[in-house]
């Protein structure tokens, strides 16, 4: 008897899309939470709401549907200052994903007066298990500027080998950047022990949470992180929304990534001076009805309670981990123990290719994702072409995880 789950009963209630059959009358089994997670109905009304009743521009007009979105858009960044503990709203700058969050944190530093500055002179420090969307931002400014680009390596059990750490950062290190939930491991990294090592010789932290906030309580003062990205589809809200929470002192000193209206104080034909942040980094008209309905979706995952949350998908990888490992061939890529994991499960299956695996699931109703995962540093590290991914949420049930297992023997008696 699996302890500490969720009543997905109820809650697949509000998710109208997991009622959906697929391929000639199959009930769909939804794996590709890490990828993204599925939307509520709450979270559509809300939408829906806007678009039908106050849909306009926002700070700009005097008009009522003006001041209803104006509301609703920094009613949004209440909701997320508070469920991440940011100190001040005005940390919280709405982007459209995560990867644009990162994006904005590089070019930044590569504009920066000293003391941030990234030059040919410092250290950029990333690591071997990062999606992409934390590598190339970092390879291009290390490109544009003759920084040196860094990182830490895996061990074989698919954790950050932190063994060389005061090799790796050093005196020259400007800022290290790193996931704190492997999208395509599953592994939660040691936060403390790299912000520690990045503090001392005074370097800048990132963290990229999309993977963490959807999943568990994220706390950016806990942290001590002076940047925080993460995206709004992965945690029951709209595509088009992502979240970089920066420290106050370094968003006043930093220069902006974007111009245009909304960002500025003051322009003239000779020179434009800023508006405090977040509005700063938030060039043009921004993703109101987004911002919008991740406000709902955090409204959401706060009323079930992210403690709890964490609770059932600890459960769950703990059921999936043990059954997965009773199919013949079958090798995780990554942990194989539930402690300090996350609950997304990637795996190969002897030398079925991933995407075959992955076609012959799709067909009996169950969605798993298949390829790099935006993570082929981890397949090159560890000799593989790619893996199958299984990833869990708060509406995944042990049910789902025996479909899996059934549909792989499946598989394994498909290619003999």
């Amino acid at each position: 008897m699996l302890t500490g789950l969720l009543d997905t009963e109820g809650i697949r209630k509000d998710f109208p899309i997991l009622d959906r059959l697929v391929h000639d009358g199959k009930k769909l089994v939804y794996l590709d939470n890490a990828a993204t997670s599925q939307t509520p109905r709450q979270v559509i009304d809300a939408l829906s709401e806007y678009y039908e009743n106050y849909n306009a521009n926002v700070h700009r007009g005097v008009h009522v549907l003006a001041e209803e979105a104006t509301a609703g858009y920094e009613g949004a960044r209440d909701k997320v200052a508070a469920f991440i503990n940011a100190p001040s709203r005005d940390e919280v700058i709405f982007t459209k994903n995560a990867s644009e969050s990162l994006n904005l944190v590089a070019n930044m530093l590569g504009w920066a007066d000293e003391p941030y500055r990234v030059d040919r002179d410092t250290e950029i420090v990333i690591t071997e298990m990062e999606h992409h969307s934390n590598i190339v931002p970092w390879q291009l400014l290390a490109q544009r500027t003759g920084a040196k680009l860094k990182w830490f390596g895996l061990t074989d059990d698919g954790r950050l080998d932190l063994s060389n750490i005061e090799e790796v950062i050093t005196e020259k290190t400007k800022v290290v950047s790193f996931v704190l939930v492997s999208n395509i491991l599953g592994t939660v990294n040691p936060v403390e022990a790299i912000v520690r090592r990045a503090q001392q010789v005074g370097a800048l932290v990132v963290v990229d949470a999309s993977q963490a906030a959807p999943h568990m309580p994220v706390d950016v003062q806990a942290l001590q992180a002076d940047f925080v990205a993460f995206t709004g589809h992965k945690m029951c809200g709209p595509t088009g929304i992502g979240v970089l929470w920066g420290r106050q002192e370094l968003l006043e000193d930093l220069p902006p990534f974007l111009g245009g209206g909304e960002m500025i104080e003051t322009v003239s034909m000779h020179s434009s001076t800023y508006a405090p942040a977040p509005h700063k980094f938030e060039a043009g008209t921004p993703p109101i009805a987004q911002a919008i309905g991740l406000g709902v979706a955090v409204d959401y995952l706060t009323s079930i309670g992210m403690d709890k949350i964490l609770a059932h998908e600890h459960a769950m990888t703990e059921y999936a981990i043990g059954r997965l490992l009773e199919v013949p061939d079958l090798r995780v890529i990554g942990p194989t123990t539930a402690e300090e994991r996350g609950a997304a499960i990637s795996f190969t299956l002897g030398d079925i290719h991933p995407h075959d695996v992955g076609q012959v699931l799709d067909e009996q109703g169950i969605a798993v994702r298949v390829g790099h995962h935006c993570a082929r540093p981890v397949c090159l590290r560890y000799g593989i072409p790619a893996t199958t991914r299984a990833s869990f949420y708060l509406y995944s049930t042990p049910a789902e995880v025996d479909a899996l297992v059934d549909g792989l023997e499946h598989v394994r008696n498909f290619f003999g």
